[in-house]
């Protein structure tokens, strides 16, 4: 059963739209939703919690509409900033959010209190941005949610408290088989933790793949520039030029470029590869090429 699924979905705004939005988050996955900044992630996910009205199609959470409310107990909830008074400590902001959440589990709450050591007393205006990012999480994780959505977590962490973060989700995954869903700009932390990712570019969606199916399909491919061909460019999704020869991202099996030998170097594709080649202008004029005595069925 997928936790959440898109059907046809549009949002029309200002300078901006969605159009004909069709996506699956598959549960009991961790699920990455990329794309450059303005492409449409906090859009999706507002229209995803019924926080912003969709003008067509459906949206469906656990299999009902997304639009019944009593879904919300079931999914928890980590931005990129922390929505919360300022000049409350944790131990007030629970008062107010605890009642709110009939799985609401103190014991939990505890943990993780004292597992991500935060002060209960402390004003929130006093935290560092770790402190509140950690405050979030354990707002998200006290009711023990189905779905936990993030929404640009790891922005502006530093680097040891974003690998903790990444190893507690991981954690979660394995003890209590949560269903994640990790939008971010910050593809490094998907490549060993997600198990899908959905690629959003300017309101549309470019793919939605398994990691496995990424890893299996996409590579970068390198040689000297007078390997270019233009009869042949279309073969690559996008092309990098300059001095001391050519870089583009290819789909597909890459055994074909084996006829050249050592003149094409041939590696995995990383999703900020995919990212950067699928989104540069050029990528629907420049493309690559290759040596003769290829022959491409």
């Amino acid at each position: 059963m997928n936790t959440v699924e898109f059907h046809h979905v549009t949002k029309r705004r200002k300078g901006f739209s969605i159009e004909d939005l069709n996506i699956t988050i598959p549960r009991g996955f961790i699920t990455g939703f990329i794309g450059p900044n303005g492409s449409g992630k906090t859009t999706t996910i507002q229209m995803m919690m019924n926080l912003l009205k969709i003008d067509e199609g459906e949206i469906k959470l656990f299999g009902n509409t997304h639009k019944n409310q009593h879904l919300k107990q079931r999914i928890g909830f980590v931005y990129d900033d922390l929505f919360m008074y300022e000049d409350f400590t944790i131990n007030h902001m629970k008062s107010f959010i605890a009642p709110l959440y009939e799985t609401w589990n103190e014991d939990l709450f505890q943990r993780y209190v004292t597992e991500f050591e935060l002060p209960l007393k402390k004003k929130i205006k006093k935290f560092s941005k770790g402190m509140k990012m950690k405050t979030s999480l354990l707002f998200a994780l006290a009711h023990e949610p189905e779905f936990i959505v993030m929404d640009e977590p790891t922005a502006g962490l530093d680097p040891i408290f974003r690998r903790e973060l990444l190893d507690l989700l991981q954690e979660l995954m394995v003890r209590e088989n949560q269903t994640i869903f990790l939008s971010t700009h910050i593809t490094t932390d998907l490549d060993r933790l997600a198990d899908h990712i959905i690629f959003i570019y300017k309101g549309k969606i470019m793919f939605q793949k398994s990691m496995e199916q990424i890893k299996d399909s996409f590579y970068v491919i390198k040689g000297r520039s007078d390997l270019i061909d233009t009869d042949t460019k279309d073969l690559f999704i996008g092309i990098q030029e300059n001095n001391l020869g050519f870089s583009a991202l290819f789909e597909g099996d890459p055994a074909i470029f084996d006829p050249i030998g050592k003149d094409i170097v041939t590696e995995r594709a990383t999703l900020e590869d995919i990212m950067f080649f699928m989104t540069r202008k050029e990528s629907s004029t420049g493309a690559a090429d290759f040596a003769e005595g290829i022959e491409i069925n």
